[in-house]
Formats: C-alpha cells, sequence, structure tokens
C-alpha cells in the first residue's frame, strides 16, 4: 500500500468520485434530452477513464490525434469521430485505423481537402466516411451557414458515397458567464446544425449526422430537435474556466496537481513550490474572466481553497503562491515539504503534463497511464 505522502511531486491526482458525478451529470441530461452523447476523450486520454464512460459498452468517441484514435482502437473501440481538420499526410494512418477495423469519421471544411480524401479513398478502394466542419460562432475553422461551398463539397463527397453529414463545435460559449447566454449559444449551435442540415436535404443531399457540442452547450441546452449527437469532453473533469462561467463548481473539480513547498521568500510575499509551467502549463484561461485564478487555485490536500491563495507566477519547474491582488487575506503558514492542490485552468493542458494520474481506491492508490503526443 501507498499513500500520497510517498509520491514525488508534482503528480496529477484523480478523485473519482467526482469524475463518477460529473460523467452522471451530463448522460443524465442527455438522456432527458434524447440524444446520444459521443464524448470527446481529448482531455481524459486514458482508457481506464473512458471506460468508465460506457459500463455496458465502447463507444462511440470523439478524438482530436490519430494518436489516440489508434490507442483507444487497440482497446476495442471501433467508433470514433477525428474532429480536427484532415490533412492529405494523414490519410494512410487514418487507412490503416479503418482496415484495423474502425469506423472512423475525418473532418473537413474546403474543397482542396474532399478532393484529396476522394481521391485517396479510390485509389486504396476504402470506405472513408467524412464530415463537413460549421463554423456557428466565428471562434474556429469552418464553413458559415449560407456559404455555397458547403453544398458544393457535399456533393463532391456524396457523389462518392463518403458525406456522412456536418459537425460543429461552439467555442464561443466559453465566454458566456450567465445562464441565459449559455442558453442561447446552444440554441444557436442547434439552429446553425438545423439550417444548414435543410440546406443540404433541399440540394438533394442526405445528411445523417448532425454533430453538435461543447461541455458549456451540451449541460445548458434545453432543445436539441434535429440533433444526431452532442460532443463534450472536459466536462469529465471541470476546471476553473468552467467554474468560471458557471458550468460547474469549483468542488465538482476531480484533477489536481499535488505540488510541495519548496521555499519562501517573505520580502516579496511568495510561497515556493516544485510545480512550475511544466506541471500546471501556461494556460491562462481565466484571466478575462470575473475572476482570474493566475495558473490555478490552491487547496489544502481535503480539497479545501486558500482564502485567495492562487499560482501567480510560474517558470519551468518553479510554482510562486500569492495572495490574489486586492485581497486582504494572509498567507497560509505552509513550512517547507507541506503539500498542496492546485486546481487547474484548463484540464486537458494540465493533464497533458503528466504520463497518468494517481487515484485514490479505497484505502490503496492506483495509476491511471494516459497517452500524449500526435
Amino acid at each position: 500500500m501507498m499513500n500520497l505522502a510517498d509520491l514525488t511531486t508534482p503528480y496529477l491526482l484523480l478523485d473519482p468520485d467526482k469524475m463518477r458525478a460529473n460523467i452522471a451529470r451530463l448522460q443524465s441530461h442527455m438522456a432527458d434530452l434524447n440524444v446520444p452523447l459521443r464524448p470527446h476523450v481529448k482531455t481524459a486520454k486514458s482508457v481506464d477513464i473512458v471506460r468508465r464512460l460506457f459500463p455496458t459498452g465502447s463507444g462511440p468517441i470523439t478524438v482530436s490525434t490519430l494518436k489516440e484514435a489508434e490507442y483507444f482502437g487497440a482497446h476495442g473501440f471501433d467508433d470514433m469521430t477525428y474532429a480536427v481538420g484532415i490533412s492529405p499526410d494523414k490519410l494512410p494512418r487514418v487507412a490503416r485505423l479503418i482496415r484495423s477495423g474502425v469506423r472512423l469519421s475525418v473532418l473537413l471544411d474546403s474543397k482542396a481537402q474532399a478532393e484529396a480524401v476522394v481521391a485517396f479513398a479510390k485509389r486504396d478502394n476504402l470506405a472513408l466516411p467524412v464530415l463537413i466542419e460549421i463554423d456557428c460562432d466565428g471562434e474556429r475553422a469552418g464553413l458559415r451557414q449560407g456559404d455555397g461551398k458547403i453544398v458544393e463539397i457535399a456533393r463532391i463527397l456524396h457523389e462518392n458515397k463518403q458525406f456522412m453529414g456536418i459537425l460543429m463545435h461552439a467555442g464561443g460559449s466559453y465566454h458566456c458567464p450567465d445562464k441565459a447566454a449559455k442558453e442561447a449559444a446552444a440554441e444557436h449551435e442547434r439552429e446553425t446544425a438545423v439550417a444548414v442540415r435543410d440546406e443540404l436535404l433541399a440540394a438533394g443531399l442526405p445528411c445523417d449526422v448532425v454533430s453538435v457540442g461543447s461541455t458549456p452547450t451540451a449541460h445548458f441546452a434545453k432543445d436539441l430537435t434535429g440533433v444526431t449527437e452532442v460532443r463534450a469532453g472536459v466536462y469529465v473533469f471541470h476546471d476553473l474556466v468552467m467554474a468560471g462561467i458557471h458550468v460547474c463548481k469549483l468542488e465538482d473539480i476531480a484533477i489536481s496537481v499535488v505540488a510541495t513547498v519548496i521555499g519562501h521568500r517573505p520580502d516579496k510575499g511568495w510561497i515556493m513550490t516544485d510545480a512550475g509551467w511544466m506541471a500546471l502549463s501556461r494556460d491562462r484561461g481565466t484571466a478575462k474572466q470575473e475572476v482570474d485564478q493566475g495558473y490555478g487555485l490552491v487547496c489544502a490536500m481535503d480539497g479545501t481553497p486558500y482564502t485567495d491563495l492562487i499560482v501567480t507566477n510560474t517558470s519551468q519547474e518553479h510554482g510562486v503562491l500569492s495572495i490574489r491582488k486586492g485581497s486582504k487575506a494572509k498567507l497560509p503558514k505552509l513550512e517547507v515539504g507541506s503539500k498542496v492542490r492546485i486546481l487547474p485552468n484548463h484540464a486537458c493542458a494540465t493533464a497533458s503534463q503528466f504520463d497518468g494520474y494517481v487515484v485514490p481506491d479505497g484505502d490503496d492508490l492506483v495509476y491511471w497511464p494516459r497517452i500524449n503526443g500526435w
């Protein structure tokens, strides 16, 4: 048996009870709306976690890298959407996955990509399903509703029996702090998707897949009529960005970085730890929110946040803890060797700094590996 005090810091701690509650919350909401969930595994990147999303099955899932697709394919997941625009050089890896038995859909938003995919599929005699990416809010890649290229590209793909449907991500929902704004973002995402589907149907083109999703819109959608699936990923853990826009509470955040106090700078009001940006990442996703959490919110080992104590600066292996600017709180007494937990701004970015999760399991600890890279 090991205990947390035996482990070398920094390490990534996962609270399985909080994770299970987060999973159950969104699954229940999707069940109420009668729409299947295609979880985005880019946050967890661990089969030990993703299996807990499917207690009686193995998918469907969304991936962000082909390495994820290969990893999850090797563990029996055989229905995937690769939700990053396809580049022609990756098509041979896609082909190998499909030939191994994985149903892998790819994503694109240009005629050049469509023609490259069609040519490759013909040359390799390959059934390669394709989704067209739609931009619903100006936040990322994709074609806007009403753009004639949507029908043109869909027709190229349909004539070669490759067109499956459309996919979009409401990235703008990450800037919606109040409930009404998140609900409006979810409805706008749905309305855009349905309008594009109707344009395709009017042009005589089938559109079997209407895929939408982001963690905020998934949680705040009130109506998903016309949508065939929802994608979300960070909901499994949540993070300070999600807490900052009131998708979750601080106590819902399931992962934290455990760090050790290694020194003090009383002249500057600093406590130094061994968790710098190599552990926490450089993500500053809360910087423009109502409450700026620096590089992470500092908690005691029982998960209780210290009043206004945040990671205000980082270098590669050093983290600087200090009191939030403007606060009248006092630095806690944390001696050298003390352990703290740091809640992450962006769960995906912070988790990617580690090779796996330390998970309390009753009186023992287990280690769940994860993959990184492309």
